[in-house]
């Protein structure tokens, strides 16, 4: 299963007290297949390192890189489907990666669910709980 994870997602999952640390605990034991491109990877060191310090960001970004299910991903066209154009690269990752879901709560992503082509699913942290629980059976 690859899935691309919006930075809020992976900002609320890290802390162990946090309702959605399953998320985090589930991309290090490689339940599914995490892809990112370079400017992602930018973009979760710049918010995290905001939020939770410069060390915090570090281990948490050396963590994910060096895990041997991270798709690295390289996105050779722009779709600009978001208006939020910040928005725009999970997207494109999701697209070049043929990525199953984008995990996000973020409504700028809500655009993707009418279009019909490229076909993106987004779903929130508790649709993918669901959906990984149902991978397992």
């Amino acid at each position: 299963m690859k899935v691309v994870i919006d930075t809020n997602i992976l900002l609320t999952s890290i802390s162990r007290n946090s309702d959605n640390h399953w998320i985090f605990r589930d991309i290090v034991k490689g339940a599914f297949e995490l892809c990112v491109t370079t400017e992602i990877l930018n973009e979760y060191a710049e918010i995290l390192e905001w939020h939770m310090g410069f060390e915090v960001a570090q281990l948490t970004l050396n963590t994910i890189i060096a895990l041997p299910t991270i798709q690295k991903v390289e996105v050779y066209y722009k779709w600009n489907l978001i208006k939020d154009a910040d928005d725009n690269k999970f997207a494109d990752c999701a697209i070049a990666s043929n990525a199953w879901y984008i995990v996000s709560h973020d409504k700028h992503f809500n655009v993707l669910k009418e279009i019909d082509f490229p076909k993106v699913e987004v779903v929130s942290a508790d649709e993918f709980k669901k959906l990984l629980m149902n991978k397992r059976k």
